[in-house]
């Protein structure tokens, strides 16, 4: 065998053995960035070495700090674990090395992303005809839809922003609400605008717009509007009214976009799309495939209404560049990338539209059913409305709270992260993972009473 095929098939020994360790490996890491920098650091080799050797000690060294994410039991932030089809396509688009940016370069990557946008919008029933850009994250898709709607409400305000730039621009109203995402603001940052720019509307207590605010933010205001909307609050999973909220903003003229980094894929779901009425009348909507689809990183989704928008404000130059209606260039901000949109493919064809209600039921059922058993801990509270995979609790005082958070994360059953609600201590779970079982859930509440039991 060449280098290539020992070093794979290194990898892939390496890999198994690793998926293998997750019933029993403490989730949260047993080393620091400290020890790491150590293990892998020193000075760079003169003559290099053996890739398949430079895999194993790669993996030997890295094993301490390692998070048992895709495991059934990590429920910090909100991150899937990834689906086997998914992993396994992540491998062969590695392998494959496609540059996939061009429908005529890469024929075979771009086909199976921009069908896989296509079953997206059938499974969340937005209009068919949206572009779909494959970027690097909820972030990034935050970033992608809000550059194209700035692009579009100055054009419908006769300001070419293309040639003009923002300055001497007439002022432009971002409107967002009160418990919105923070990659909200650092993609309005990335845009230029500041936080002082933007118009804050009040929120209910758990987390969604309130129509009544909205409509004395937009009261007498005028000029280019864009007004973001949530699907999902990272602690409450609370969903913004948007059969009320999006008439109300499109009346004053407004660009609506919604942040659905987990939450869009509520729509997929007969039992839950009540949560996404009225959804699909925005004109952008953000979301991340890592989360609730459960493919690897780097598969965020910018999905835009009218993909002439999205052509404005991201098609390039070049007269070596080679175009064809919409290509992957046209909906995102990168020209050279890798077929990110490969994985949400295979995991949608592996699950199928069955498969993905199945998914999104049992990921809300977990919730349930690890919020029913925090409840049955005395003294522990839980902190939200379950409506769908996030569960937010606290336990006695804030010390209290931040104490057992620690503990919990220096026990290794499971992975749960800190947060603040309403000026109080809490902590957050995300049911996000297929591998998730009801004997994780029962494990991990049995975790936090031992844990509990101790600290009272």
């Amino acid at each position: 065998m060449d280098d290539r095929e020992r070093a794979l098939d290194a990898a892939h020994d390496l890999a198994t053995r690793f998926l293998h360790t997750l019933d029993d490996r403490p989730v949260w890491p047993r080393a620091d960035i400290d020890e790491m920098l150590t293990a892998f650091g020193g000075p760079l080799l003169e003559n290099g070495a053996d890739p398949a050797s430079v895999v194993e000690q790669m993996a030997t060294l890295a094993d301490p700090g390692l998070v048992a994410i895709p495991g059934g039991r990590f429920f910090g932030f909100v991150i899937g674990g990834t689906h086997p089809a998914a992993l396994a396509a992540d491998w062969l688009v590695s392998a494959w090395d496609q540059n996939s940016g061009s429908s005529l370069l890469t024929p075979a990557t771009v086909a199976m992303e921009r069908v896989a946008g296509q079953w997206m919008l059938d499974l969340l029933d937005l209009p068919r005809s949206s572009s779909v850009g494959f970027v690097t994250g909820g972030q990034l898709a935050n970033f992608t839809c809000l550059a194209a709607a700035r692009n579009a409400v100055y054009a419908r305000s006769g300001w070419d922003l293309a040639a003009r730039g923002l300055r001497d621009a007439p002022p432009l109203r971002l409107v967002v609400g009160a418990d919105r995402h923070g990659s909200v603001d650092r993609a309005a940052r990335f845009l230029g605008i500041g936080r002082d720019e933007m118009l804050v509307v009040d929120a209910d207590d758990q987390g969604r717009m309130r129509p009544d605010a909205l409509q004395r933010a937009l009261a007498g205001g005028e000029g280019p509007l864009i007004v973001c909307l949530q699907a999902g609050e990272v602690h409450t999973g609370a969903f913004d009214e948007f059969d009320v909220l999006i008439p109300l903003a499109q009346e004053h003229g407004a660009w609506v976009h919604v942040d659905g980094a987990f939450g869009l894929w509520a729509a997929a779901s007969p039992a839950l799309r009540p949560l996404t009425m009225g959804m699909a009348d925005a004109d952008s909507w953000a979301t991340d495939a890592h989360k609730t689809l459960n493919v690897p990183y780097d598969c965020g989704m910018a999905i835009v209404r009218d993909p002439a928008d999205s052509i404005a404000m991201f098609r390039t130059g070049g007269d070596y560049l080679i175009y064809s209606s919409l290509d992957p260039w046209d909906a995102a901000p990168e020209l050279s990338r890798r077929a990110r949109g490969v994985p949400a493919w295979a995991a949608l064809r592996a699950l199928g539209r069955s498969g993905v209600a199945t998914l999104i039921d049992r990921l809300h059922a977990n919730a349930r059913l690890f919020a029913d058993g925090l409840e049955s801990i005395e003294e522990v509270e839980v902190l939200n409305d379950v409506d769908y995979t996030q569960v937010m609790f606290r336990f006695g005082s804030d010390e209290q709270t931040r104490q057992l958070g620690e503990a919990i994360l220096a026990e290794g059953t499971a992975a749960m992260t800190g947060a603040e609600w309403r000026g109080q201590a809490a902590l957050r779970c995300s049911m996000s993972s297929w591998a998730t079982t009801e004997d994780d859930i029962a494990r991990s509440v049995e975790a936090v009473r031992t844990l509990v039991d101790g600290l009272r």
